[in-house]
C-alpha cells in the first residue's frame, strides 16, 4: 500500500511547484492606492474613554510604580470605566464634547483653507503667493496669527454655547 501512495505524492509534487511558479508570474504584488493622509490636517479628538485613561494612567503609576505592564494598566482601566456610573463619566464626556467642538472648528477652517488654495496642496500652500515669492514671512508669525484666529473662534463658539445652556 505504501508503494502507490509514494508514487501519487511524487506525481503531484511537480504540478504543485509549477502552479506556484505560474501564480507568482501572473500576479505581481499590487501596491495600495489608498489616500495618503495630509499631515497638516487636524488630528481627531480623543473619546471620553481615552481622556479618562490619561488620568487613570497617572493614578495607576502612582499607586503601582513597580508595575510596568501596559496590558495590566489597560485591563484595570477598562474595568474601572465599566464600573463607573454615568455621573462619574460626565466630566470626561464633557471634555470629549469640548474637544470634538474644537476639532470641528479646526476641520472647517482647514477645509476652507484647502478650498481657498485650490485642490493641490504644496508645502507653501498656507502662504499667500506674495509671501512665497518674496520669502519674507516666517512660519512662527503665521502660526501665531492662525492660533489667535482659532482661539477667538473657539471662545466665541463656547461663549454662545454657555449663554444658550444657562438659559435652560
Amino acid at each position: 500500500m505504501k508503494g502507490p501512495r509514494v508514487v501519487a505524492v511524487a506525481q503531484k509534487k511537480p504540478h504543485a511547484d509549477m502552479l506556484k511558479a505560474r501564480k507568482a508570474e501572473n500576479k505581481p504584488k499590487k501596491e495600495k492606492a489608498g489616500k495618503k493622509k495630509d499631515s497638516n490636517a487636524p488630528k481627531r479628538p480623543l473619546s471620553a474613554y481615552f481622556i479618562f485613561m490619561e488620568d487613570f494612567r497617572k493614578s495607576f503609576k502612582e499607586s503601582f510604580p513597580d508595575n510596568k505592564s501596559v496590558a495590566a494598566m489597560g485591563k484595570a482601566g477598562g474595568q474601572k470605566w465599566k464600573s463607573m456610573s454615568e455621573a462619574e463619566k460626565a466630566p470626561y464626556v464633557q471634555k470629549a464634547l469640548n474637544k470634538k467642538a474644537e476639532y470641528e472648528l479646526a476641520l472647517e477652517a482647514y477645509k476652507k483653507q484647502l478650498n481657498d488654495n485650490g485642490a493641490g496642496v504644496s508645502e507653501d500652500s498656507w502662504k499667500s503667493t506674495s509671501e512665497v515669492q518674496s520669502g519674507k514671512s516666517s512660519s512662527s508669525e503665521i502660526n501665531d496669527e492662525a492660533e489667535q484666529e482659532f482661539s477667538s473662534q473657539v471662545s466665541s463658539y463656547f461663549m454662545g454655547f454657555y449663554c444658550f445652556s444657562s438659559r435652560n
